[in-house]
């Protein structure tokens, strides 16, 4: 999704991804000539070929969610960060290191341990001679699905970056507090490093989560009537009243149900489904169980009906064209939809400062000729 974001105007020297499902999608939408599939702990900087003006590397986020163990950057998956920085350092020794990095994964990386796994990430642009900055950004800002993301922007030391694209104070847009605590307390050499990227507003966004929804869905089946009273009788008194006032209206209405686990007021740990109708999406997870899965539950008037979400609507909220080709098993679908970067966003990202970084230092190297 990195690569659909990043378009035309950028070729991709290298791919890689240690599972082979993912793999196969990759292949089936961008061929496989550069592709391969293993762990980055086993790539040596000979599969890199050339030097890229941009190595992007989504990690694992499991070790840095709300939702898994918290190991942080010692993780056997979020750690694998370090095997993608070590790539890193051995490029820089051979003289091809990228001239900018993008490392993007959830918003637990900015306060992980304390902050102390984000200060570690910073640390290693640091020392390897790269200026950067973090930016969160909101994916309900270009689609309609509810999901923050940090992204770290590295750009070398050693090359120019363009005043436009910096600011001397942090704004408002970008930057939550979570993130300027965190960089407010980076240790004062690490500081010295740090820059203030300047984003622009994006236009304000035109779809909606009722517009994704299929009426004669692919890959999913509509739930019996029993299912979805099942459904409404795991809801909370405040839930139920957002369905109730869904009915109320009589036009029609798509929401989007998470199940979760609550404590009750009898101090019981009860599974909940919890239900909104704002027009946007929860955010998509990968369908480790089936809590994970998002349900829409679409009401019109005294009717009432549900279902899971279906790999294309996924693929959809991820802001993936209709010709993207997904796999066919459900779960495999939506994991990648779920494991994913929104398009959009990195569309954005590319165009107001990937490549008006890269354009800077092509321009120098003419000068330089």
């Amino acid at each position: 999704m990195a690569r659909a974001g990043l378009g035309r105007n950028w070729d991709c020297l290298f791919a890689n991804d240690i599972d082979v499902t993912k793999g196969a999608s990759y292949k089936a939408n961008w061929g496989a000539d550069h592709l391969k599939i293993a762990d980055v702990a086993a790539l040596t900087s000979a599969d890199l070929p050339g030097q890229a003006d941009l190595a992007w590397a989504s990690f694992p986020c499991q070790d840095l969610s709300l939702a898994g163990d918290y190991a942080g950057l010692n993780g056997k998956r979020s750690g694998t960060f370090w095997r993608f920085w070590r790539l890193v350092e051995i490029l820089s020794e051979e003289k091809r290191a990228p001239s900018l990095i993008v490392l993007e994964n959830v918003c637990g990386a900015i306060t992980s341990h304390g902050g102390s796994d984000f200060a570690a990430i910073a640390g290693a642009l640091h020392r390897g001679g790269y200026l950067f900055g973090a930016l969160v950004i909101d994916a309900a800002r270009f689609v309609p699905q509810s999901r923050p993301r940090l992204f770290v922007v590295a750009a070398r030391r050693d090359l120019p970056t363009a005043a436009q694209l910096v600011d001397a104070v942090p704004g408002n847009c970008w930057y939550p507090r979570s993130l300027l605590t965190t960089c407010d307390s980076l240790p004062p050499a690490t500081k010295e490093s740090w820059l203030w990227w300047r984003l622009p507003e994006p236009p304000p966004r035109t779809t909606r989560f009722s517009d994704m929804i299929e009426a004669e869905p692919g890959g999913v089946r509509w739930h019996t009537t029993a299912e979805t009273q099942k459904l409404i009788g795991m809801m909370s008194p405040a839930n139920r009243g957002k369905l109730d006032r869904a009915i109320r209206m009589g036009t029609r209405v798509v929401g989007g149900i998470y199940r979760r686990t609550r404590v009750d007021d009898k101090g019981r740990r009860v599974q909940r489904a919890e239900v909104r109708f704002d027009d946007m999406s929860g955010c998509l997870r990968t369908p480790a169980g089936g809590s994970s899965r998002q349900t829409i539950m679409i009401v019109e008037g005294d009717r009432v009906r549900s279902r899971l979400l279906s790999p294309r609507e996924a693929a959809r909220l991820m802001g993936l064209p209709e010709g993207y080709l997904l796999p066919e098993n459900y779960n495999d679908a939506y994991c990648l939809a779920g494991d994913g970067v929104v398009v959009p966003v990195v569309r954005f990202l590319a165009k107001h400062l990937l490549e008006p970084l890269v354009g800077s230092v092509e321009d120098t190297a003419r000068e330089a000729a």
